[in-house]
């Protein structure tokens, strides 16, 4: 048996809606992608949102809408993915790294208000693997330190906190659909606000930083009285970030399907918790929560034997992954080593398991008896030596 570690949840629907992009013939920034704005939007419960070609792309437009002065400071987690810190990069900002919670894996809180100083403009927690990060708490300290509140969700589609979706608790929610995630638009990302003069203040810098994109000027072509329909003009600096319409019916669809497939993932991580109860070596990544509104990207496992278990279900044909490499220990961040001594410690104990909506019980089965096996493997002295990478 062999088990990818992610799988989008796609088929015919999908294919029938890009066909009808296809004959339209309309395949860039179009109706389609506005459609997909506004349905997000009533889904989200946010007042805005802006479809984009990646999270990355949002993150970037969110702490753009601020034009925060250069220099100024960005507080990230240290655990995440490189888009998280490199959004204040591209800003011209400077991002400071935020330890993480031992047990959730999010941005600590005493750790934040540690590293909190009169530079700070913003803070962008990450919501770990899907688990929320501890918003209460965050939007206490930013109330009490004047700072903006961008959430990266790009883990956490559809999950909510106290009945509340995620993404809406602070100044902009970004979301990711690249094939990986919860659902897909193949690639492609949003930004979303309660604010809509946020989301308007960027969209120019979606496409070139133009004053009226193509979808736009195209809504001139058929009115007669209009000679100048293509005029534009290019009011600032801008980026080519704009989702398209064959991206976007895809999400159109896939967003139809969203919280099903969210409760189907938590129905595996079910699966997997009842068979880890016995198997002492091995502990779940994140605290786990089954109750409806919960939202996970990433289901995995600790251990003190992190390669080894690696290569051992590398023989069982089972996909594997280690979400992620602190920051602070990448060499574009080599400065701030040692900063995140909890996040640099705990990385090394991390493994991703298969987790994808259309997953089987029998494979999430098969990786269990595999993990009991590994159990049941005698352990050297080398089992746990500190891995470099």
């Amino acid at each position: 048996m062999h088990i990818r570690l992610f799988k989008p949840s796609i088929g015919e629907e999908e294919l029938n809606a890009v066909r009808e992009v296809f004959d339209d013939a309309w395949l860039g920034i179009g109706p389609r992608v506005k459609a997909f704005e506004e349905a997000w939007t009533e889904y989200l419960g946010s007042s805005a949102s802006i479809a984009l070609n990646s999270c990355t792309a949002a993150l970037h437009m969110a702490l753009a809408a601020f034009r925060f002065p250069e220099g100024k400071k960005v507080l990230v987690p240290s655990l995440t993915f490189a888009s998280t810190a490199l959004a204040a990069l591209h800003n011209r900002l400077e991002p400071v790294f935020v330890d993480c919670d031992p047990e959730t894996l999010s941005i600590s809180v005493a750790d934040l208000e540690r590293k909190i100083t009169p530079d700070c403009v913003a803070v962008v927690p990450v919501h770990f693997g899907g688990y929320p990060a501890d918003l209460v708490a965050i939007l206490d300290l930013a109330k009490r330190y004047q700072l903006k509140v961008i959430e990266d969700c790009a883990h956490c589609a559809g999950g909510a906190l106290e009945g509340r979706k995620l993404g809406t608790w602070g100044d902009f929610g970004c979301f990711s659909f690249d094939e990986k995630k919860l659902m897909t638009t193949g690639e492609g990302g949003m930004a979303s606000s309660h604010d809509r003069q946020l989301i308007e203040t960027i969209r120019p810098m979606r496409w070139y930083g133009t004053s009226r994109d193509t979808a736009r000027r195209a809504g001139g072509y058929t009115d007669v009285n209009v000679a100048r329909h293509w005029h534009y003009e290019i009011t600032e600096i801008g980026y080519k970030f704009n989702m398209n319409d064959l991206a976007a019916s895809i999400g159109l669809v896939q967003l139809k399907k969203l919280d099903r497939l969210n409760r189907r993932r938590l129905v595996l991580i079910g699966r997997y918790l009842d068979g880890l109860r016995t198997i002492r070596s091995l502990r779940p990544l994140l605290p786990y929560q089954q109750s409806d509104g919960n939202a996970y990207f990433l289901f995995g496992v600790r251990t003190d034997r992190r390669d080894k278990l690696i290569r051992h279900l590398k023989e069982w044909g089972i996909a594997t992954g280690v979400h992620y490499v602190p920051l602070t220990l990448q060499p574009l961040f080599a400065a701030h080593a040692g900063t995140a001594p909890v996040a640099e410690a705990l990385w090394t104990q991390m493994v991703s398991l298969p987790l994808f909506a259309d997953l089987s019980e029998s494979e999430v089965d098969y990786v269990i008896e595999a993990l009991h096996d590994f159990e049941r493997r005698p352990v050297t002295v080398f089992d746990r030596a500190v891995p470099t990478g």
